[in-house]
């Protein structure tokens, strides 16, 4: 398999599950094990190939962007509380994620310890889904701080490969009394300065690898393009799906993908 297909194909895997509460991570470390490529090679490349994903959450809510740039600007309260309880909520995993970097990695390279966290994580957003039944938190600028410390706590389970940061986050938000649509949309804003910390880590860490992987920036720019593209289109079906039904399918798909998973790595 070329290095250009491979690169492709990671940024669909990239773009469909960054935002999902699947686990994009865990979705990268199992496409390693089953088209059978070399996952250190690519190790860097699947880091900064989620800022295409980001991308396309600044592109889709860009109005939302500049109406906080324009109350920050006129120190409005709305748009203060709002970048407070973003920078709040990162601050828990850019403190651990420093301090268990190591550990973290080791972790990357365990596919069965990615299939029983997704099916782990399926039966907890099962059960998250049948227990909150309300929810009084409506905007992410009126989120309570000891709640934003909270959500930003959860978070760090996502360090797991196979947990999910956007399940984690969005499932403890609905767990700490906040409705699906804002929790989704905070989990997508949050993501911004965690994945551009986590990118420019893994940037300053691993920057000779460019050289020497055969996985250039050529390649990085493929997966970047296709990543974005693809989260144009998710983050909206995503939207629209969990405002009707919420996130019971995903739980399902994970269940599923976790078993099958397993099943497939003990016949290996």
């Amino acid at each position: 398999m070329t290095t250009l297909l491979v690169a492709i194909l990671l940024g669909i895997v990239e773009g469909v599950t960054e935002f999902l509460p699947v686990s994009s991570t865990g979705h990268l470390i199992l496409a390693s094990e089953l088209m059978g490529y070399d996952s250190a090679r690519w190790a860097m490349f699947n880091v900064v190939i989620q800022l295409g994903s980001i991308l396309a959450v600044v592109v889709l809510y860009w109005r939302t962007f500049w109406a906080v740039l324009e109350g920050l600007l006129k120190l409005n309260p709305v748009s203060l509380r709002f970048v407070r309880n973003l920078l709040i909520a990162f601050i828990p995993a850019a403190v651990i994620g420093l301090a268990l970097h190591k550990h973290i990695e080791a972790l990357l390279g365990a596919p069965k310890v990615v299939a029983w966290a997704l099916i782990v994580g399926g039966v907890a957003i099962l059960v998250i889904e049948r227990l909150v039944k309300s929810a009084t938190i409506h905007g992410i600028a009126e989120i309570p701080v000891v709640r934003v410390i909270g959500i930003g706590f959860v978070q760090c389970l996502a360090m797991v490969p196979g947990v999910s940061r956007s399940g984690a986050t969005i499932m403890g938000a609905l767990s700490l009394g906040v409705e699906r649509r804002t929790a989704a949309e905070f989990s997508f804003f949050l993501a911004i300065p965690t994945m551009l910390g986590a990118t420019a880590l893994e940037l300053l860490k691993n920057r000779e690898m460019l050289a020497t992987s055969g996985v250039g920036w050529g390649e990085i720019g493929v997966g970047f393009v296709v990543a974005f593209v693809v989260a144009l289109a998710v983050i909206k079906w995503f939207v629209g799906i969990v405002s009707k039904h919420g996130f019971t399918p995903f739980a399902l798909y994970r269940i599923v993908a976790g078993t099958a998973a397993l099943i497939w790595l003990s016949m290996r």
